[in-house]
């Protein structure tokens, strides 16, 4: 399914349409009939872009639906405004409470990058001016793409962070590591450690606002910058070798609208295997663990998590 404008990555429905946000009506209408011209898959346009144009013809087609949009009060689902506050889960829906017993857990998921999303959006509107709500969708959406990035990955590692610990006690997750070699660079950080009977896992939690490729290992995409595969993996050999332990394993979770197979096994990297994963999947594989990766149990997974609970230190 065609994302709907519930990550801060996603295009607005301006720039999905190809305006400017202070088009007057006449000229909103044009440029909503050329593109849909442009991306009717009857015409060889792309049928997901179709989708996404429709989509925001709906947000804005209308006075009213606009002036609810511009003021933040757009839904990507029509019944509320985004959820992008401290805390919450943009994509995650209401659920009875589950009294499961859940899996151990470290850490702040997403702490660090909320933090770093408030410093720079706050720098980003000027000092002294008074902030309302740091996470209305009209702010987000006006920001820098990488102020945005920032917190749809926070938003990413708290979703994350949610869909482990509902794998139970068998499991421990460590979130916000430090994983630079003198533990004081936040920036060289792992989102997430996972340890359970299918191996021990380095985890990043990504949104780049839209579908991304692999060539040659590596992640690509219009907002994929770096080499975040290579990055990953070189993490989790700085937590190798400070607590001795192996990683059976690294995964790059992603939301599914962003790849198109559930898992997509990338082989290994500098020996580690190395898996792109939907949310949606995240647990199933965790459960079974990546094609080649080494199962851990017993003594084993108790020392594992002892020399990981002794060297860990959080961002």
């Amino acid at each position: 399914m065609t994302p709907v404008f519930d990550s801060p990555m996603s295009l607005s429905a301006y720039e999905v349409l190809r305006v400017a946000a202070d088009v007057d009506d006449e000229g909103l209408r044009r440029a909503y009939r050329v593109r849909l011209r442009e991306t009717h898959p009857d015409t060889g346009g792309d049928a997901a872009l179709f989708v996404q144009v429709q989509r925001a013809w709906e947000l804005i087609g209308t006075p009213e639906a606009r002036d609810a949009y511009d003021r933040g009060r757009g839904s990507s689902s029509g019944s509320g405004a985004t959820e992008w506050g401290a805390g919450s889960s943009a994509s995650a829906p209401s659920r009875p409470a589950d009294t499961r017993p859940r899996a151990r857990s470290h850490g702040q998921p997403g702490g660090w990058r909320r933090e770093r999303y408030l410093d720079l959006i706050r720098e980003w509107v000027g000092r002294g001016v008074d902030i309302a709500d740091p996470y209305d969708p009209a702010l987000v959406r006006s920001a820098p793409p990488e102020i945005r990035h920032i917190l749809a990955d926070a938003l990413a590692e708290e979703e994350t962070a949610r869909l482990v610990s509902e794998l139970g006690m068998g499991y421990t997750v460590w979130h916000d590591v430090f994983a630079d070699r003198d533990g004081r660079d936040p920036e060289q950080k792992l989102d997430h450690l996972v340890l359970g009977p299918s191996g021990l896992y380095a985890m990043l939690s990504e949104d780049f606002g839209g579908p991304v490729g692999v060539r040659r290992g590596e992640i690509t995409g219009p907002n994929v910058f770096g080499s975040p595969v290579t990055q990953l993996v070189s993490r989790a050999r700085v937590i190798a070798r400070s607590a001795g332990v192996r990683f059976s394993g690294a995964m790059i979770v992603l939301p599914d609208d962003d790849v198109l197979d559930a898992v997509t096994d990338l082989g290994k990297v500098r020996g580690t295997p190395v898996a792109l994963v939907t949310r949606s999947a995240l647990t199933t594989l965790l459960r079974r663990g990546i094609t080649g990766a080494r199962e851990v149990g017993g003594t084993e997974l108790f020392d594992i998590r002892t020399r990981l609970q002794q060297r860990v230190r959080h961002v």
